[in-house]
């Protein structure tokens, strides 16, 4: 995001600049030549004077114009008789305009500059010729100056690299200045996605700042709002399961005191284990619903050592029955969403269907494999192997209510993965955290 501001603010800037450069390099260009044909004006005006001196020979005026200092263009003389003096422009000199031979002041000495005509400018091939008329004893005489087009604008190129180097140094301060306007922005954006992408993954301790401009703080006042709103649900959710925990175990104690006080006592024992199983469900409800605050809002555990836990819990039984089984597990860690009483108890389901479902002695293979984007926990039997539809909530070949397998799909499915069933193999996959 900060690099999007930079580029916005630079690219913005790089914009304004142009919008003003532009119209500069033209201005600046216009006042070049603007500059340069007031000094060619002058310039001829001066050398018209001369030529307008009574007395002046056509050897007089070219000694002067070689000897005149070296300046930008070069100066011609067209003679009242049609006689050109020094080097002419391109198309020659034009027939001046009649200007009157007329010397001196008001006074009547004749001792004053000679009458110049107004100067006229013409755009020729590769410059800019000046003109201007003067009268002479002998009539009318004009002195032209050309100027190349280097000439005209001999003076641009210095201004125009100082407007460049202004350019340069606002683009240079309004990338500095969008550098520091972009942290200001983004820094505590990124840190309140920072803290979503946290309170995501179950950590209930993070917090955005209340930082930078007031649009960001407010969002992560808001955020953090939020966090506390749902820690007050979850406090409330955690007192509410402790208030009905303490309701239902009152009124089943009560029911297991009643039971053993039964006189038949084969109906004792078969309701007694009815009132455990009660129990247990009670206690693994209210354990799922305390789990927040346990584990963080997304539950997380290492599907390795769950798997060899749950293997060593049944191996006893295996080899009772003389069966093998079989682990291939990785060395490294699998950590995936879901808790380890979920996925203890969906495995569970998984091999317990295994030992249902197969004869003494058949062995049975616990396969672990882990990518980047899903944990796969496969365990396998040989024949006759799970029934097709044992899957199916309250389904059952065996009399029970058909759950395990429906409670090992809801734990894959809460984990952000699957539960395949195929005749000799169950697959479970879950998304790693």
């Amino acid at each position: 995001m900060r690099r999007r501001i930079l580029l916005l603010s630079v690219g913005m800037t790089t914009l304004v600049v142009l919008a003003f450069a532009v119209p500069l390099i033209l201005l600046l260009r216009s006042t070049t030549a603007s500059e340069s044909k007031d000094k060619a004006r002058n310039r001829a005006e001066t050398v018209a004077y001369y030529v307008g001196d009574r007395g002046r020979t056509n050897a007089d005026i070219t000694a002067y114009i070689n000897e005149l200092p070296d300046a930008p263009g070069s100066i011609s003389v067209r003679m009242a008789d049609g006689t050109t003096l020094g080097d002419p422009p391109p198309g020659g000199v034009p027939t001046p305009k009649y200007v009157p031979a007329e010397y001196g002041d008001d006074d009547g000495d004749q001792k004053g500059p000679p009458k110049l005509g107004d100067a006229e400018y013409r755009d020729l091939a590769g410059g800019l010729a000046v003109d201007v008329g003067v009268g002479t004893p002998h009539g009318t005489a004009s002195v032209c100056l050309f100027l190349t087009d280097d000439e005209l604008y001999a003076g641009l190129t210095p201004r125009l690299l100082i407007l460049v180097g202004g350019s340069l140094v606002v683009l240079l301060l309004s990338i500095g200045g969008a550098e520091l306007v972009s942290r200001r922005l983004a820094r505590p954006l990124e840190e309140t996605a920072s803290t979503a992408e946290r309170l995501a993954r179950g950590d209930k301790d993070a917090r955005a700042p209340t930082t930078g401009p007031a649009e960001v703080a407010k969002v992560g006042s808001a955020l953090n709002g939020l966090a506390d709103r749902i820690d007050e649900v979850i406090a409330v959710e955690r007192e509410a399961v402790a208030d009905l925990s303490h309701r239902l175990r009152t009124p089943l104690t009560a029911l297991r005191l009643q039971v053993e006080a039964l006189p038949d006592r084969a109906s004792a024992e078969e309701l007694n284990t009815q009132v455990n199983v009660l129990e247990r469900t009670l206690t693994a409800v209210i354990s799922a619903a305390r789990r927040p605050q346990r584990e963080g809002r997304v539950p997380h555990s290492d599907a390795v050592e769950v798997t060899r836990r749950r293997a060593a819990f049944w191996e006893p039984l295996f080899e009772d029955q003389g069966r093998e089984l079989a682990l291939d597990l990785p060395t490294n860690p699998a950590p995936v969403r879901s808790s380890a009483e979920d996925l203890g108890a969906a495995l569970d389901a998984l091999v317990e269907n295994v030992v249902a479902h197969t004869p003494d002695g058949t062995p049975a293979r616990i396969t672990l494999t882990r990518t980047d984007t899903l944990v796969r926990i496969v365990v396998a039997d040989e024949r006759p192997g799970i029934p097709l539809g044992a899957g199916e909530r309250g389904r059952s070949d065996r009399g029970s209510t058909g759950l395990g397998l429906d409670i090992a799909r809801r734990c894959a499915e809460a984990a952000g993965g699957t539960l395949t069933l195929h005749r000799n193999e169950v697959v479970l996959t879950l998304a790693p955290s």
